[in-house]
Order: C-alpha cells, then sequence, then structure tokens
C-alpha cells in the first residue's frame, strides 16, 4: 500500500516537474520569441499618431447639398471630439464592454470566450467560434499587421496592443477604431455609416439607429436592413441591452428603442439628386487634371460648386423635353424591348429583368399587356427612393399614338409613312416601352431619342456654371456634349467677326454689299461661292441686319474687308478656339469648339468685354478645413484690419478691385448686345420675342443641317444650346437653330423668369443714340416707319447718305461697285471700291 502512495506521489511530482519545465520553456519561448518580434519586425505605433486615412471627396452645389462623392473607400474622418457620447456606449458595450477598463487585451473575456468555445465544440453546434480580441486588438490588426491566421501574427497583435495602450489615450484608439471599421454599403467609419443607412449626421441619430450602426461591424452583410430585416433587429436590440446592461442607458430608453423600427433611409443621398451627373463628372475631371488621382480619392476634400439644383433640374427636363420633340419627328423607333406573350403572367417579374437607364425619371418602364382599338392596355414598373420596384397599371390612348405618323428603321434610315387607325398598328402586344404620365391611369408614349445634345446655364458676370446638361441620358452614355463635343460653330460664331469690325471703326450702320462672289479659299487655286440661306441675296445691307438676318455673304465679304487675321485673332481672344486657319469661311464657323467655351465668349460680349472662363469650382478645401483653390475675380483692398477695432474710428469700407482682363472695350460690347437683342426682336430667333423679356443672342446652323445652335442672354445669365446627332448627319430640311435650338432656350428663359423680376442690360455712359432707318442705316427722316434707336461710340455718328449700288454678274462672279458718302468712309479708304 505505502509502495502504491510512494508510486504516486512520485508520478504527480513528475507531472508537476514536466508541467513546470513546459511552462518555464513556453515563457521562455515567448519571451525570446517577443524579443525578436519586437527588435525586428514589429512595425511602430508611432505611425498611427500622424494617420491620414484614405477620406472621401465631396462635391456640394452653392447651396451646401451634396451632389457627388470621389472616393475609393467611403469614408468621413471625424476626431472623437466630434462623435457623441451615445455612440462611444453602444460600440464599447457591442465589441469590448470592459474597454476602458483593461490594458489592452482583456483576460477575463479570454476566459469567457474560451469557455464558450469548448461548450460549441462539445456541443457540436456548428456555431461559428468567438474571440476575444478587445478594440485595441482590432486598431492594431487593421492598422499595423494583416489578416493573415497565425500564431506570429496574434502575438505581434498583443505586443502592438500593449504598446498603443501605453502610448495613445483611450479615446484616440476608439477615435482610430470608428473612423476604420467597415460598416457596408461601401462605407468606412461611423460618419459615412451615419449618412448612407440614416441620411443624417452623427448628432441627429436616435438611439435605436446608434445601436443597429454598433450592430454591423460584426457582420454587415448579416444584417443587412433589407434582405436580413428579423436578424438585424434582433443583433440591434442585443446592443441595446448590453447598454442597458452597462449602464449607458436607462430601461425606459431600452423600452422604447428596442419597439423602434430600423427606419433606415438607403440611397437618401445619391449622386444624381440634383440631375447634377454631368456637372459632377466635369468636376471629377477638373480635379484629376489638376490634383492627380491620389489627392482626388482619399484626400478628403470638400468641393463647394457653383451648381444650383434648382436651374439643373429644370436645364435637364428642358432639353430633354425639346430633344423628344425633334425626335419624334423622325417617326416611332420600336419598343425598347421585347417580352413574349406566354410570360405576361408574370409580367412584374419579367418586367423588373429589363435593364433601363436609371436616369429617364418621370419616364416609366412599361409593357403593352393587351390592345383594343382605341386603346394599348400596359403594366408599369417604377422604382422608389428605396430602390424598391413598384407596379401598377394604365393605358395609352390612340390619339397619343397618333402623334407618330411615321414608323422608321433608324439602323438604314428607311422612312415608311404609316396611317394609325388602331394602337395596334405601332404597338403589340409584349412590346416594352417608356411611358410618361398623364393623368391618373393615362400615360403618354415615349422613347429614347437618337438625337442629343448639351445645355449651360453661366454667369456672365463670374464664369460660374450654375446648371449643365452633358446629353439625354448620362446612364446611357456619360460623353459630356457641353464639353467634350467639338463641333463646328456654325453661324453663332459671326457675332465674334462683327465685333472685330465693330473695334476697327465699323459702325451698326454700316453697309456691306450682301451679293453673290467668288474667292479662292486656299492656297491651290480652288474656288468658293458663299451662299445665304435660301440662296437670297438682298444688296448693300447693315451691319445690324447682317447679325439679325444671320447673312453669310456679307459676313465673309466683313471678314475679308477687316482681315481673316483679325478674324481668328478675335475668335482667339475671346477663347472660342485656340488657332484656325485664316480663310474665309472661317467667318462662318468653320473652325471646331467646344459648347461650354464659346458660350464663355457670348458671356463676354454680355458682361460689358471683361473676360470670364467656364467654372464650375468655387472653392475647395481640404480635410482640415483649409482653402486650396478660391476662383477669385476681383481683389480685395482693405480687407484685413490688424488689432483690435476702435468702434469709435472704424476703417474704411474695403474696396473690390475688379481683376477681370478687358477683352473689349464697353462700347463696342453694348453695340454688339443691341444687334443681337435685334436677332430676337426681329431675326433669326424672333420665336423669342414672344416672351417680351429683355433678351439677346445669335441662332447658328451648320452646312447640311448637322449641327443645331443657338446662344443667348439676358442681363443676368448667359444660355448655351446645342442639338445634333452624335455622329454627325442631316438632321432634316430646315433644322435650323432657330426652329430646334432657340425654342430650348425659350423654355428655360421662361421659367427661369417665373417669380424674377426682368432687368434691363447696362448701358456705357458715353455712347450717343440716333433715330436711323433700320435698311439704309442713315438718320432718319420724319417720315421713315422701319426705324430703330442705334447706338454710336462717342465722336461717330450715323451717315447723310444719297446711295446708288451697281453690280454685275460675270460667268467667274460679280464685279461689284457701289458709292458711299464720304461722312461713312473709314480712314483711308476710297469712296468707289
Amino acid at each position: 500500500m505505502i509502495k502504491i502512495f510512494k508510486i504516486i506521489i512520485f508520478f504527480i511530482k513528475f507531472i508537476f516537474i514536466a508541467f513546470l519545465v513546459g511552462v518555464i520553456g513556453s515563457v521562455a519561448g515567448l519571451v525570446f520569441l517577443s524579443h525578436e518580434i519586437s527588435n525586428k519586425s514589429l512595425p511602430s505605433v508611432q505611425t498611427l499618431r500622424d494617420y491620414s486615412p484614405p477620406v472621401v471627396s465631396r462635391v456640394y452645389a452653392n447651396d451646401g447639398s451634396l451632389i457627388a462623392e470621389f472616393s475609393r473607400e467611403k469614408r468621413l474622418y471625424l476626431p472623437i471630439a466630434n462623435i457623441p457620447d451615445k455612440i462611444i456606449y453602444a460600440f464599447v458595450s457591442a465589441e469590448d464592454k470592459n474597454f476602458f477598463a483593461h490594458g489592452g487585451i482583456d483576460y477575463l473575456g479570454i476566459v469567457k470566450a474560451t469557455i464558450r468555445n469548448a461548450r460549441t465544440i462539445i456541443e457540436g453546434t456548428g456555431r461559428k467560434l468567438s474571440g476575444a480580441s478587445t478594440i485595441t486588438q482590432q486598431v492594431s490588426k487593421n492598422f499595423l499587421l494583416s489578416s493573415e491566421r497565425t500564431f506570429t501574427r496574434k502575438l505581434k497583435e498583443l505586443l502592438l496592443s500593449y504598446r498603443i495602450e501605453s502610448t495613445f489615450s483611450k479615446y484616440y484608439i476608439l477615435e482610430l477604431y470608428l473612423n476604420k471599421i467597415y460598416f457596408g454599403m461601401g462605407a468606412y467609419g461611423i460618419a459615412a455609416a451615419s449618412v448612407d443607412y440614416f441620411g443624417k449626421s452623427l448628432e441627429e441619430l436616435e438611439l435605436h439607429q446608434v445601436a443597429y450602426l454598433a450592430a454591423l461591424p460584426k457582420g454587415p452583410n448579416n444584417y443587412h436592413p433589407k434582405r436580413n430585416v428579423k436578424r438585424a433587429i434582433a443583433r440591434r436590440n442585443w446592443v441595446l441591452r448590453e447598454m442597458y446592461e452597462n449602464k449607458y442607458i436607462t430601461y425606459e430608453e431600452y423600452k422604447n428603442a428596442i419597439s423602434k423600427k430600423l427606419d433606415t433611409n438607403l440611397f437618401s443621398l445619391k449622386a444624381d439628386v440634383f440631375a447634377g451627373e454631368y456637372f459632377s463628372e466635369g468636376v471629377r475631371r477638373k480635379l484629376f487634371q489638376e490634383y492627380g488621382e491620389k489627392i482626388l480619392y482619399e484626400a478628403g476634400l470638400s468641393i463647394h460648386t457653383s451648381l444650383v439644383p434648382e436651374l439643373q433640374i429644370m436645364a435637364r427636363r428642358v432639353l430633354r423635353e425639346n430633344l423628344y420633340k425633334y425626335d419624334v419627328t423622325l417617326g416611332w423607333p420600336g419598343p425598347h424591348s421585347h417580352i413574349q406573350e406566354d410570360m405576361l403572367m408574370n409580367w412584374q417579374q419579367e418586367l423588373a429583368k429589363i435593364v433601363v437607364p436609371s436616369d429617364v425619371s418621370p419616364w416609366k418602364v412599361a409593357v403593352v399587356l393587351r390592345n383594343n382599338r382605341k386603346r394599348s392596355f400596359i403594366g408599369i414598373a417604377d422604382r422608389n427612393a428605396s430602390q424598391d420596384m413598384e407596379f401598377s397599371t394604365g393605358s395609352i390612348t390612340l390619339d397619343d399614338i397618333k402623334r407618330y405618323g411615321v414608323q422608321i428603321d433608324r439602323k438604314i434610315s428607311q422612312r415608311k409613312q404609316i396611317k394609325i387607325q388602331n394602337v395596334a398598328d405601332l404597338l403589340n402586344v409584349g412590346d416594352v416601352v417608356f411611358v410618361k404620365k398623364i393623368s391618373d391611369n393615362t400615360y403618354s408614349l415615349r422613347h429614347i431619342p437618337d438625337v442629343n445634345g448639351g445645355l449651360i446655364v453661366m454667369n456672365q458676370h463670374t464664369g460660374q456654371v450654375y446648371a449643365m446638361v452633358g446629353g439625354f441620358s448620362y446612364d446611357i452614355s456619360e460623353f459630356n456634349r457641353a464639353m467634350q463635343a467639338r463641333r463646328q460653330p456654325g453661324s453663332i460664331f459671326k457675332p465674334f467677326v462683327y465685333l472685330a469690325a465693330l473695334e476697327n471703326g465699323y459702325t451698326p450702320s454700316s453697309l456691306i454689299l450682301d451679293a453673290p462672289f467668288v474667292i479662292e479659299q486656299t492656297g491651290n487655286n480652288d474656288l468658293w461661292r458663299p451662299k445665304n440661306f435660301g440662296n437670297i441675296f438682298y444688296g448693300p445691307s447693315t451691319l445690324r441686319l447682317g447679325i439679325e438676318r444671320s447673312r453669310n455673304v456679307m459676313t465673309v465679304r466683313l471678314a475679308q474687308e477687316i482681315g481673316l487675321r483679325n478674324v481668328v485673332e478675335y475668335g482667339q481672344r475671346f477663347d472660342v478656339f485656340d488657332d484656325a486657319l485664316a480663310v474665309p469661311s472661317i467667318a462662318l464657323g468653320t473652325v471646331e469648339t467646344t459648347l461650354d467655351r464659346i458660350t464663355a465668349g457670348f458671356a463676354m460680349i454680355a458682361n460689358g468685354g471683361k473676360r470670364v472662363k467656364a467654372n464650375l469650382i468655387n472653392r475647395i478645401q481640404d480635410r482640415r478645413g483649409k482653402i486650396i483653390y478660391k476662383q477669385g475675380l476681383y481683389e480685395c483692398v482693405n480687407c484685413k484690419v490688424k488689432g483690435r477695432i476702435d468702434t469709435n474710428n472704424l476703417p474704411d469700407e474695403p474696396d473690390l478691385i475688379d481683376t477681370r482682363e478687358r477683352v473689349v472695350d464697353s462700347f463696342s460690347s453694348y453695340q454688339m448686345i443691341s444687334m443681337l437683342e435685334g436677332v430676337v426682336k426681329r431675326g433669326t430667333a424672333k420665336i423669342i420675342s414672344e416672351l417680351n423679356l429683355v433678351l439677346a443672342g445669335k441662332t447658328g446652323t451648320t452646312n447640311d443641317e448637322r449641327d443645331s445652335w443657338f446662344i443667348g442672354f439676358s442681363p443676368e445669365i448667359t444660355v448655351g444650346v446645342f442639338i445634333g446627332f452624335d455622329k454627325p448627319r442631316h438632321m432634316g430640311k430646315d433644322a435650323t437653330g432657330g426652329k430646334f435650338a432657340a425654342p430650348v432656350f425659350k423654355d428655360f428663359m421662361q421659367q427661369y423668369y417665373k417669380g424674377r423680376e426682368p432687368l434691363p442690360f447696362t448701358v456705357p455712359s458715353g455712347l450717343n443714340f440716333f433715330r436711323i432707318n433700320a435698311k439704309t442705316g442713315s438718320i432718319a427722316s420724319l417720315n421713315d416707319k422701319n426705324t430703330i434707336l442705334e447706338a454710336f461710340k462717342p465722336n461717330t455718328r450715323p451717315p447723310k447718305r444719297k446711295n446708288s449700288v451697281v453690280y454685275t454678274q460675270g460667268q467667274e462672279g460679280v464685279v461689284q461697285q457701289y458709292e458711299k458718302s464720304e461722312d461713312d468712309l473709314l480712314p483711308g479708304q476710297s469712296p468707289l471700291y
């Protein structure tokens, strides 16, 4: 018995000694390994002191509304001082309840996790084993280590946690953690998550919303607010219970919070909320060119733009309606898609599968369910604000369908005239089409137009772009026709030719012969015969008549008189183009430009001759709020006052000095404004005069009616419009700027001036005004009926003339001559030429 007892004692001693040796060896090994890791491969925690994470750059409209975000990781960095206590309490309760007590490692938590995991293994429930990582350990892993699951990495994590706790405060560790973690939906950091899930700032969040965000880091997809609602609510309520048990909230607050729905508001701040996709893309391209990819996507810039949401929405609506209005004249192009009749029993599911542009609202997508003679009955799908599909039914009338009197195969440009007597003559059961709501159950048929265009609205005094639309649908095509499409401007270039003449001694009443002639266009003896629209010639005409009626022949003749190099120089001076060949056809706008550049050129005329450029950005701030760019056209003198201000001896009011470069003198600029007013009152854009507003502008049409333009302005804003096919082609007979582009300007201005008081154009002091005969340009007599009030520069006046004109046409062209009064001659000009 004694021997057995001794044997047992021996074995106990042996096991104890072996255990002791093992522990000592393990500790020695850990110490050695820790020393090796610490000295060789452990990252420095000091890198966390200057941590600067990738932060989303945000783009704002001029009223502070968010219109776009640029980022690789959608993160808004907030210092801990700006994070409410309720956020901190929720995350500590959910992730690390002993955070404020431990030194980086929660030993008690490790023991509890070990027991839970042992029970899970024994019971064989298949549950995922739980860890016991503290918030500090998560910071060390996420910031300084990889995610590999190895003993060495875990040991590094423990060592770094100790170092982090001894180097930084608890609250700085929380700041790093809350700004780093991923919440799902592309959101990194608590601030971005608050915006994406609820459309709120952190201060605006309610307790149940805070708890839901604290529930997400464990597994965002597991607690998705749409796909996993029950699990999301259960996890949120668990966080609330932990907050109550940890005494961060009262029982009443807990009971009230768990009774709430999730209350998420996904997609509440989409980038296209103001129809500004083309505008924000223009901003992105500009920033990319100026600052580079890394700063754009990671530096957390705050970009404050000139976009006016009200005008942006208005501009897109007006352009779309007019593009469709033109395109419907080309005929019905066919349905967007088609669903087989045997699939229409589940038309909602089938229609939801059809891919359609997401930015054609208020249009909806629909499928034809059945037809009778006078109505087409349709099923309609629409996405609500939460991106959920909603379905309804309605009908399209025969009268609406009759608008499409022509059916066309646009791939081969074959037109077929059809007489629509039945809705089935155009629409078949299963056709997927677009519709616009007219009344409760009645819809109008629509289609995506082939023609496209651009519209830009600019403050002519600053160059700030208030609105920009680069096409019918950004979802269909990101190509921005307002900034990227290089097209020939045609007749809208003529004002710069006439302005060059006004700057070189001509007056609005100077006469230029409008008669056919032949000219050598290039140096290889090629002959060119410029023609007027309609091939009609009118003889001697004033500069005003030339611009109002958009006379081609007299514009080319005027360009020759003042010098083609002079015309090119004025095109460059107004930044319409960088360079061009000095050939006669340039007077008719045969050089390529973009809508934003030539609209800015018109803005310089409208503002009295001061240089501006189309500008989308007012100012840019870095993540710390420092202004790194600010648009400035004025220099402020005496703006800064040093020291304390003596209220009894206030400093002088600051002076704003206009630093804009003068492009042309204010007299020439006003004369051109007045002539362009005539285009609206009496000329090619007379349709706009129906508004009875103070407006000016110029129509433009290129050869073979490929492009339709109108650029006009009021005393406040300049608006440019372009319409044409992306692959230039004939737009149809009489597809002029006055017929297609000017109505876009008219519709926009009509809406713009609702509730606004129109202002007059500013007349520079020193101009003289004479009542003249509008046709001859001479001082009007008492019996003249066709008279206008014309502006003349100081020391100039209209002529008193008796003109006679003789011109004869030969085989190769025209030899022409006409007499002028001596009063109308330019310096060095002969009375007969």
